[in-house]
């Protein structure tokens, strides 16, 4: 592999893409429509490109913090310049959005797709040029996985009704949650240990999923384990523990879709969350070759 293709990998923090995947999955189980492999593989690209595109544009907005924090980082670093990186990073997102509005076109689906992946490409910039100081962040970073789950319903020709806005709203508190854990990540001090109590939001949202069936209590089961190892950490004395339960709870998002997934007790819906699960051992093995933070 050659350095500019390992310096692109960390830029774009690529081994979180399966929870990207996952949430396209579960934003299309969600609306009712049976995700269909053909678009769950297309639509989860387009989104892949847009995330990656979005991980760029935050390198390349934090620039001067991380020339003073994290040296180490690719621009600050001098492998790249911000310039190249702005590039890329506006060049994905424009590609993911044509990509949901070029499939929304040939399957008859409207404009709405487009819109959503339009307003999603929006979410992310301001994110990113607006996260540093900005108490309202986790919002906007739960926002964008919302309009993650948005965009991929409405690409699969689903409707918005209350089970995508409540599954979004869960995931909105769970990210509100990990992005607060996350800012600390470069103090080794846990200033936010009360963000944690936003996770208790998703627990309350999913509380049917052990009742539709095996599936449904083994997904429940998994992530109060995922939130429960990550609050272990958190308590614990090591320097390392912050980044530790950061990437841990953001693989634990796979694990939330599949509950959400196993939730909807539709036919399928115990294999798609199986397949959702599987994102959770994924990111974390991806994690060991690419930091996810």
């Amino acid at each position: 592999m050659s350095s500019r293709a390992r310096v692109y990998l960390r830029l774009g923090r690529v081994s979180n893409l399966p929870t990207v995947w996952t949430n396209v999955l579960c934003g299309m189980a969600l609306s009712g429509s049976g995700p269909r492999a053909s678009e769950v593989v297309l639509v989860g690209f387009a989104v892949s490109l847009m995330y990656v595109g979005g991980m760029f544009l935050n390198d390349a907005f934090d620039r001067e913090i991380d020339a003073r924090e994290r040296p180490e980082r690719p621009i600050p670093s001098g492998l790249v310049s911000a310039r190249e990186v702005f590039a890329v990073g506006y060049g994905l997102l424009g590609a993911g959005v044509l990509i949901v509005g070029g499939h929304a076109y040939v399957a008859n689906r409207g404009m709405a797709p487009a819109l959503a992946s339009a307003l999603l490409a929006g979410a992310i910039v301001l994110y990113d040029a607006w996260h540093k100081g900005n108490p309202l962040s986790p919002a906007l970073m739960g926002a964008c996985r919302m309009l993650v789950y948005v965009s991929a319903a409405l690409a699969a020709g689903g409707q918005l009704g209350s089970a995508v806005i409540g599954g979004g709203v869960a995931l909105l508190f769970y990210l509100i949650g990990l992005t607060a854990i996350a800012k600390q990540e470069n103090l080794l001090a846990v200033r936010s240990l009360w963000a944690l109590g936003f996770m208790a939001v998703p627990f309350l949202a999913t509380l049917g999923a052990p009742l539709t069936g095996m599936m449904g209590t083994i997904a429940y089961g998994a992530l109060a384990g995922c939130v429960i190892h990550a609050v272990r950490l958190l308590r614990g004395t090591r320097k390392d523990r912050i980044p530790r339960a950061v990437v841990t709870l953001i693989a634990g998002i796979s694990l939330l879709d599949a509950v959400l997934i196993a939730k909807t007790g539709a036919p399928g819906a115990g294999g798609a969350a199986a397949l959702a699960m599987m994102g959770f051992p994924l990111t974390l093995a991806m994690q060991r070759v690419v930091r996810g933070t």
